[in-house]
């Protein structure tokens, strides 16, 4: 791979892709262009903690299910009936910098997504996609509101490098994923030095079929020596736009 993390349109090496950098293209070709090409990054926000302490715990104990071929709890629950899917790349494909990986050859980019989990059905015997997520509301856990097509376009996305991923193609990929939803109760009498969680799961079927148009739209984007008009409703394009307004002044 190419030493720098920019990209080059003249290089013929493959160029890495991440999930988070194509949902970054979907947000503002603008803000992805000048992150990608020209190495000038959004600010950055706040790292959370928790939120990552919450997913490394449930990786954990999911597990210890796995390891013994058994279903977990939450999966009786809700009458599913998979157990946690065995694989000997499964802590490459939730690594962060590898991830479930595919190349894409029209664009000579390298997809990849870090998942959180796979599940196998003893049913059908195919695979879902399983991610996890913590928050602390009040209100019902649902993929309801707009922000979270987030959510949607990260499990799609994350369902077609599985399809596409040599080492699951042989698998079927589910239309079906699951969201491990944890909320932090707030109506205990004292923190004790303790967060509880109440956990729902939530099946979503996905559609991945628009992956694949939008990562050539991104390559395209890439390859243009202009940098593109920012998005409609991006808050850091309108941010740079008024502060130059009052530098201009």
């Amino acid at each position: 791979m190419r030493k720098s993390n920019l990209y080059d349109p003249k290089s013929k090496e493959p160029f890495k892709l991440s999930r988070s950098k194509l949902e970054l293209f979907l947000e503002c070709p603008r803000c992805f262009y000048l992150d990608r090409r020209l190495g000038i990054n959004r600010p950055s926000g706040p790292s959370f903690s928790l939120n990552s302490a919450v997913d490394t715990l449930l990786k954990k104990e999911f597990d210890i299910h796995r390891n013994g071929s058994k279903t977990h709890p939450l999966m009786k629950t809700y009458g599913i009936k998979a157990i946690p899917f065995q694989h000997k790349k499964l802590d490459d494909w939730r690594n962060v910098f590898t991830g479930i990986q595919v190349l894409h050859k029209k664009s000579n980019f390298l997809v990849f997504g870090a998942i959180d989990d796979i599940w196998f059905n003893e049913k059908n015997k195919d695979l879902s996609i399983v991610d996890y997520k913590a928050t602390s509301t009040e209100k019902e856990i649902n993929l309801d509101d707009k922000w979270k097509e987030v959510y949607k376009r990260q499990m799609e996305i994350y369902q077609w490098l599985a399809r596409n991923n040599g080492e699951l193609k042989k698998y079927n990929i589910s239309d079906v994923g699951y969201f491990v939803y944890c909320n932090g109760k707030k109506d205990r009498k004292a923190f004790d030095g303790k967060l509880e969680f109440d956990i729902e799961l939530i099946p979503y079927k996905g559609n991945d079929d628009w992956v694949e148009d939008k990562i050539i739209k991104a390559h395209e984007c890439l390859m243009g020596d202009n940098i593109p008009e920012m998005a409609e409703n991006c808050d850091f394009c309108c941010y740079r736009k008024e502060i130059k307004k009052v530098e201009n002044q």
